[in-house]
């Protein structure tokens, strides 16, 4: 999804879906018109089809107008954007009602100069002022809601990617503690990977990365799992895309990866094996993360947290084209996630880790 697309104030009125709301909305328009106007004189089929059509034409010729400077309305302040729309709609107004009030004098033989100044003219123009301002103070309070909506999300993303479980910080370090004496290169490379895991988690992780930094990151979190699980921690990776030309937040499939060990491989005596599957779909990236289940049903809840981080912080970039789904069979626990897939390469910041590979 294109985020500059997302972020615009002024909606887009070129698409199928806006066109025909414009063309619905002025029709019901014209029909309160011509029946409003029948108080007056007798109601005719006549007068709704001109109504009519100098309604829609008035009002998908401003959408065009608006559609056609979207781009260029959407860099100026809120307030005048709004300003600039209403005034694109009054002048558009004012414009074919004085050709409409032209057309209709030269049928009915009317002298040129009544049709310039017909007092319809301005109760047009006053109307389509006075609509447009109530179209644009809505998607003016719209706009506000959404920002409002957006940093309260960013502000909760901000608090759970802060967060770094005790228990696995407190492993951690005693693990490093056993080590120094024994094996002081293991417990160097195992410093390494845990500082790297506390600069993901605090940096500002709401831009995407190149796929191939959150595997890097998996990698390591995995590396100082394995020194306390040992054997009974196995990981089996099966790319069916090159990570290098793809993009997610970072601490997407870490998260996800933890939530497996931690509620499926740790509570098994005899550990387990854990599947991560990654490939395009119908242009989206589709991640697996498949864990053995433990009997009970303890581990749930912290699945169940953790999906919901992962789905707010991708609903930030890509909105309602993400999904996010957990299955709970016999013997294993499934999380899929699926994502826009990005079309272009991108440049990968660092190298993939060693021992995964591309299928």
């Amino acid at each position: 999804m294109d985020t500059s697309s997302q972020n615009a104030f002024l909606p887009d009125l070129c698409s199928a879906r806006a066109v025909l709301v414009v063309v619905v909305v002025a029709e019901l328009m014209a029909i309160v018109v011509a029946l409003v106007a029948s108080y007056y004189q007798a109601f005719g089929l006549g007068r709704l089809a001109l109504t009519s059509l100098f309604i829609q034409w008035v009002a998908l010729s401003s959408a065009a107008l608006i559609c056609l400077l979207r781009r260029w309305l959407n860099r100026l302040p809120h307030s005048w954007a709004a300003l600039a729309v209403v005034g694109v709609v009054s002048a558009n107004t004012l414009v074919f009602s004085i050709a409409a009030n032209m057309l209709t004098g030269l049928l009915s033989w009317t002298p040129p100069g009544s049709a310039l100044w017909h007092p319809n003219i301005l109760i047009n123009v006053l109307i389509a002022t006075i609509l447009a301002g109530l179209v644009m103070r809505y998607v003016y309070v719209q706009e506000q809601l959404r920002r409002q909506g957006q940093a309260q999300l960013q502000a909760r993303l901000q608090a759970l990617q802060s967060r770094i479980r005790p228990h696995f910080l407190f492993n951690s370090m005693n693990i490093i503690a056993s080590l120094i004496s024994i094996d002081p290169d293991a417990a160097e490379r195992a410093v390494e990977d845990l500082s790297r895991l506390f600069r993901a988690s605090l940096k500002d992780n709401a831009d995407p990365v190149p796929m191939t930094e959150e595997l890097s990151l998996c990698e390591r979190y995995i590396n100082i799992e394995q020194l306390r699980l040992g054997e009974r921690l196995r990981v089996n990776w099966r790319l069916d895309l090159d990570p290098r030309h793809q993009e997610m937040p970072l601490l997407t499939l870490q998260p996800l990866l933890e939530n497996a060990i931690y509620h499926g491989i740790q509570p098994l005596p005899g550990g387990g094996v854990i599947t991560i599957r990654a490939w395009c779909e119908e242009g989206r990236i589709v991640l697996s993360v498949r864990n053995p289940k433990p009997e009970g049903e303890g581990h749930h809840r912290g699945n169940r947290m953790a999906l919901e981080n992962v789905r707010h912080r991708l609903e930030v970039l890509h909105g309602n084209q993400v999904e996010v789904r957990a299955r709970d069979l016999r013997r294993h626990y499934d999380v899929e996630i699926r994502f826009p897939a990005r079309p272009e390469p991108v440049t990968a910041r660092e190298n993939m880790p060693e021992d995964i590979t591309i299928e």
